[in-house]
């Protein structure tokens, strides 16, 4: 599990104030990043090799509107490992726990060149597997 801080900023809203629909997808996309930062591994790095992480599918559920200037976060769970896969579990929650939106989101790691699936390094699944 991994937790990072998501404040809601005036361009991730509407003119109501309300964060905008796809705008979730881009907090949990950046909790997905730092996550791996945060174990030690670079995006960078993979890119290089030719090596990155696609989203395959995305499954989310809107359930109460995030408002310009709340400080709420990003929780991340991995909840199914494939060869060339991974499946997360996503909520944005404020400190009290209260639920604003959950995704699940399968990425796909990919051959960047080919666009064709290969198999998630062995470091990641093992500094995964370290850091739960």
């Amino acid at each position: 599990m991994f937790s990072w801080p998501v404040t809601v900023y005036y361009e991730d809203t509407d003119a109501g104030g309300v964060v905008y629909h796809s705008n979730y997808l881009n907090f949990f996309e950046r909790a997905r990043t730092e996550w791996m930062k945060n174990i030690g591994i670079s995006q960078t790095n993979l890119l290089t090799e030719n090596v990155a992480f696609v989203v395959k599918h995305c499954e989310v559920d809107f359930k109460i509107a995030a408002r310009f200037e709340q400080c709420l976060k990003v929780v991340s769970k991995i909840t199914e490992m494939k060869r060339a896969s991974m499946t997360f579990h996503q909520a944005l929650v404020d400190d009290d726990g209260k639920l604003y939106c959950e995704a699940t989101i399968v990425v796909a790691c990919v051959n960047l060149s080919k666009m064709k699936p290969i198999a998630v390094p062995k470091i990641i699944i093992q500094e995964l597997m370290r850091a739960s």
